[in-house]
């Protein structure tokens, strides 16, 4: 039996203007011949540098059809209607024929819960000087949401440094490095000894940011335990608990907003996003910065309702993992997957002191690919 990895064309045939493609594995598809025409790989038709394509769109007649074609040893030649003829190969046709969409995250999603205990952790030492193990610890993202990081330097700088293994820090108004500490006169909750509700991080900015990386710098006060909380695992307990919450918080949006002397960061989209295949892709959690505008008294009802079974499970007790970070530790978070939180601590007891910056989602997922096609 031919593997079903076999991308060898057995035959092809017109069906009125497409061209159909049965490979040896008994996989068949239809091509529609506008998409062959203008996916030619033809040298007068694509730059030799950048394979990019050359000509207009609008230049390429929409009733174009396949002519003819001819089965070569690496796979199709083909003739368009125009005239025009190109070579394909058979592993191209057979790829572009199973891909949709491009994948972001390059490993499928591990539920976890409170009782993960066992995740592994990383040395600062060998992801610095280790490919292989940057790629390990950026599968362990991929898979579970958050990867564990021990032994960095507590020098302030470390942390760009850190980000920098797999791509520039994002700048926002509040500079590239952020210090997460109790201050006086604090712009956030974030930068007081407050507890923190488990969340995400900026889903009022446009786009929000991708992920985050934490350093800890000190943390001896009574108190202060990190909370972490997988959002994939709650999203999906909810639609298999309360299938009506579900459907409220994956069609009805609210809104988010921040704003400080200088800033008025607004966005908005469901609670819980979906793909077009129906798995999710993101959750937007952030108790302090979300606001639902005045919909409908039906619609209101149904996203409260949601929302309510949907905060009952992302802050229970079975769902939070708590951590207490010492010196040196850092976390990279998924920012669309993870909510992060921490327990109120005692600033007469001690300090705690945390530095964090952002990376843009296409930049942590081109380095992934990167990684796995290098290694």
């Amino acid at each position: 039996m031919q593997s079903v990895d076999n991308n060898e064309i057995g035959h092809a045939g017109l069906n009125g203007s497409s061209l159909v493609v049965t490979w040896v594995n008994g996989f068949e598809f239809l091509f529609h011949p506008l998409w062959l025409r203008e996916s030619s790989t033809h040298p007068d038709y694509r730059d030799r540098g950048t394979q990019m394509r050359i000509p207009p769109a609008y230049k390429l007649p929409l009733d174009i059809a396949v002519s003819n074609f001819k089965l070569t040893k690496s796979g199709i030649q083909v003739l368009f209607s125009d005239g025009h003829m190109c070579q394909f190969t058979s592993s191209h046709l057979l790829s572009a024929a199973r891909f949709k969409r491009p994948k972001h995250i390059q490993k499928n999603s591990a539920f976890w819960d409170g009782s993960f205990q066992d995740f592994k952790r990383f040395p600062y030492t060998q992801l610095q000087q280790n490919q292989q193990v940057l790629l390990e610890a950026m599968d362990v993202v991929s898979e579970f949401g958050f990867a564990y990081i021990e032994d960095i330097p507590l020098d302030l700088d470390e942390l760009e440094v850190f980000a920098r293994l797999v791509g520039p820090p994002r700048e926002t108004n509040w500079g590239t490095i952020t210090d997460v500490k109790n201050i006086p006169n604090p712009y956030d909750l974030t930068v007081t000894s407050r507890s923190l509700w488990p969340h995400v991080d900026n889903p009022y900015r446009f786009p929000a940011p991708g992920y985050i990386f934490m350093h800890c710098i000190h943390n001896d006060s009574v108190g202060g335990e990190s909370t972490i909380v997988d959002g994939f695992n709650a999203a999906a307990s909810l639609m298999k608990s309360d299938p009506k919450a579900f459907d409220a918080l994956t069609t009805i949006a609210p809104n988010f907003r921040h704003i400080e002397e200088n800033a008025l960061l607004e966005d908005y989209g469901p609670m819980i996003e979906l793909d077009e295949d129906g798995d999710v892709v993101r959750v937007r959690f952030s108790n302090r910065t979300e606001q639902i505008p005045t919909y409908s008294h039906d619609t209101l009802n149904r996203y409260y309702y949601g929302r309510e079974k949907f905060s009952r499970l992302i802050f229970s007790e079975k769902m939070t993992l708590e951590i207490k970070l010492k010196p040196g530790d850092g976390f990279i978070w998924d920012n669309f997957r993870i909510l992060h939180g921490r327990k109120a601590f005692d600033t007469n007891t001690g300090d705690r002191y945390m530095r964090h910056c952002y990376l843009d989602r296409d930049t942590f997922s081109s380095k992934h690919k990167c990684l796995k096609k290098m290694i």
